[in-house]
């Protein structure tokens, strides 16, 4: 995942990224624990991906807060 690609994308779509990545882990880890994953590395790159999103999202409310206008004085 290109953190280009997150970056253009709004929080939506963000959002339901986020909802997507939580559900693969899941699977993820059940495969896991069930001994029937294929790729163990997945699990570490979805995790990634993951918090990538998260920092984007992040980033985003953090400066839509801070572009409002709010000022400190």
């Amino acid at each position: 995942m290109d953190v280009k690609e997150l970056k253009e994308m709004e929080l939506a779509e963000l959002a339901e990224k986020e909802r997507k990545l939580k559900q693969e882990m899941f699977n993820l880890r059940f495969q896991l624990a069930t001994g029937r994953i294929e790729n163990p590395m997945k699990i570490r790159q979805t995790r990634r991906d993951l918090a990538r999103v998260k920092t984007i999202m992040q980033q985003k409310t953090v400066g839509g807060a801070a572009s409002t206008g709010k000022s400190k004085g």
